[in-house]
């Protein structure tokens, strides 16, 4: 009821509205060091995490041959910000921008301002930083599923009057993304909390939402919204939540279920119309006197 009743509907971006399946595509330094020497402490860094970005990392060294034995102290996994940990004196931290700059503190240095602004907006970013100082940006690119903006025209053409896109991108990767499938509104460098924050503004607000994820970030918006939805593929803990789980390859899925939900609800209404029109006639043809009591009772039967 609820699904077929929504009129808005928020998507995670990673591994929802992208295919999951993320690949580096530029190391851009920021300090002078080898670019190579910079992935492989990355990659020693982030092995230890399931993110589909962090393996993505990894994968990269390992395709490029670069050995990245544990050379770091101990690591603080910070859900939905970043990796904070040591190697020798010098600490280093791997994250979102939010992490980096807002809640780190880092800063850009002065000679490479310009080329940190020439970034490309189409690439999903992870900044690297040692000692408060940024040091790289990794590049990756998680392509769009090819039906995303297919489903997100019929969703819309099926009665979903907003449509939002919610990420920990920066503004920029967000904003591509967000014209590139239609989406409505979009948030960039949100926290979970902030996710499960706007459902619960927008039901306060009257509004039925559907929210469709795959991570652990996940998990506080899914179980806020009014119907939740998880990627076959995405964390054990969201499909755990979800109320319904897609099939990773089809985002088509969630136009599927609204059709059926739809569909539901009319036949349900149709057959509450019919009931009631029927049984009012036989009351209406019983006080009359048009029909014997028991003939009615044979007819509602």
């Amino acid at each position: 009821e609820a699904a077929a009743d929504a009129d808005v509907i928020v998507f995670d971006k990673t591994g929802t509205l992208t295919e999951a399946r993320p690949t580096v595509k530029d190391v851009v330094v920021f300090c002078g060091r080898d670019a190579d020497e910079i992935l492989r402490e990355a990659a020693c860094l982030e092995e230890h995490f399931p993110h589909s970005m962090a393996k993505a990392v990894v994968a990269e060294a390992k395709r490029r041959g670069l050995d990245h034995e544990e050379m770091h102290s101990k690591v603080d996994y910070i859900v939905a910000h970043g990796i904070s940990s040591c190697i020798g004196e010098h600490r280093v931290i791997i994250g979102s921008y939010h992490f980096i700059f807002e809640d780190e503190k880092c800063r850009i240095p002065a000679e490479y301002q310009e080329k940190f602004d020439r970034l490309p907006a189409e690439y999903s970013h992870l900044y690297m930083a040692v000692d408060h100082c940024l040091t790289a940006v990794i590049c990756i690119e998680d392509p769009l599923r090819a039906d995303a903006a297919d489903a997100v025209a019929a969703l819309r053409a099926s009665g979903i009057k907003k449509i939002v896109m919610m990420t920990g991108d920066s503004e920029r990767t967000a904003a591509a993304i967000a014209a590139e499938i239609g989406a409505d509104e979009y948030y960039s460098e949100v926290l979970p909390e902030d996710k499960a924050e706007y459902i619960r503004k927008q039901k306060e607000e009257g509004h039925i939402v559907i929210m469709a994820g795959d991570g652990v970030n996940d998990s506080p918006a899914l179980s806020a919204a009014d119907v939740a939805i998880a990627v076959s593929d995405g964390a054990a803990i969201a499909r755990e939540i979800a109320d319904i789980t897609i099939s990773k390859d089809h985002l088509t899925g969630i136009v599927t279920l609204r059709e059926l939900s739809t569909a539901l609800m009319k036949r349900i209404r149709q057959n509450y119309r019919m009931i009631v029109g029927i049984n009012a006639g036989l009351i209406g043809l019983g006080v009359t006197g048009a029909v014997r009591p028991t003939v009615s009772a044979l007819l509602h039967n």
